[in-house]
């Protein structure tokens, strides 16, 4: 089943940007218990990537869209972040750009109250979660709107300004 964001992404013509602002995420998820477990990616066996996501990223970028993802982190990392941060390479291997903001350079930004995804400066989809990091009952809601998708950009791009390449960051 396709969520909204993918659906979304299938719609995209020129930009989707993601901006994540939790410290933890689903905590149940089996991925993230394994990885806890000591499971980690080889980078040689792209087989045991996550295929499904890899290949909308693969297929958005191909068509010329600029796919971005921003996260914005407290330091030290929580143990989420260091395996978002580990799990992170294939992302970029199959065309999005990632980067990281550490919470303390975010003093003087406004930043929306939820993760969200703008594509094409027009379309909205914001994301609902629990204290807890599970999905809300809302889970996402889409809404075309281009002045709130101006809003989340002029965020957005005052924080990606300060942001770290992927590359270059290095978890606390």
């Amino acid at each position: 089943m396709a969520t909204a964001v993918r659906e979304q992404l299938a719609k995209a013509e020129h930009s989707a940007v993601h901006l994540e602002m939790r410290d933890s995420y689903m905590l149940d998820d089996p991925e993230f218990i394994a990885w806890q477990q000591g499971k980690r990616l080889d980078p040689a066996d792209q087989e045991s990537w996550w295929r499904s996501w890899l290949d909308v990223v693969t297929e958005v970028t191909g068509r010329g869209v600029s796919m971005r993802r921003l996260r914005v982190v407290s330091e030290p990392v929580t143990d989420y972040i260091r395996y978002e941060y580990d799990v992170t390479f294939p992302n970029v291997a199959a065309g999005e750009e990632v980067r990281w903001l550490p919470r303390s350079r975010t003093g003087d930004l406004l930043l929306p109250g939820l993760d969200g995804w703008v594509m094409d400066g027009r379309v909205v989809v914001l994301h609902h979660f629990t204290g807890e990091g599970q999905w809300a009952p809302a889970k996402m809601e889409v809404r075309e709107d281009a002045e709130l998708a101006a809003r989340y950009l002029a965020a957005y791009e005052a924080a990606w300004e300060r942001a770290i390449p992927h590359a270059e960051f290095h978890p606390a």
